[in-house]
């Protein structure tokens, strides 16, 4: 389910609006490539056996690995006509609440919290969530920070 905005005017009345995005496979190839371009090569990402028997009980995502894919994930849950750029202006309040093990699922959950007029458009703060297919908790929260302009 996506959000659909008529115009960046109209932004400010999607405030509490909803839209959750599709599953996504964490693989190991993902989080061996992962390790190699940041150089975090911490034996519970790389090593099945040490992490078998490591506190998770299987390798896991980096948790930057899993806040990188907030693109992936959140890709087309808003679409706002009439809107020529749109700027990723940061993130607020990060967290990396449980960890990803190889294999899991996950995707991406958004509620558009805050809309505010800038300057040539207007800013919205989206409370995001990385799900884990069947966990218990997410695996990040946080509160982007994005400016649409027309």
């Amino acid at each position: 389910m996506s959000i659909v905005v008529d115009s960046p005017a109209a932004l400010p009345d999607a405030v509490g609006s909803t839209a959750t995005g599709d599953w996504f496979a964490i693989s190991q190839e993902r989080i061996a490539a992962f390790a190699d371009a940041t150089e975090d090569w911490q034996w519970i990402h790389l090593d099945a056996d040490r992490a078998a028997s490591g506190p998770f009980g299987a390798t896991i995502a980096h948790g930057y690995l899993t806040l990188s894919l907030l693109p992936r994930l959140t890709a087309g849950l808003l679409s706002v006509a009439g809107t020529a750029m749109v700027v990723n202006y940061g993130l607020d309040k990060v967290r990396f609440v449980s960890p990803v093990k190889v294999g899991a699922r996950v995707r991406g959950g958004a509620v558009i919290a805050e809309v505010t007029e800038v300057a040539g458009g207007y800013q919205f703060a989206v409370d995001q969530t990385i799900e884990i297919e069947g966990g218990g908790k997410p695996a990040v929260v946080a509160r982007g920070l994005y400016r649409f302009y027309a």
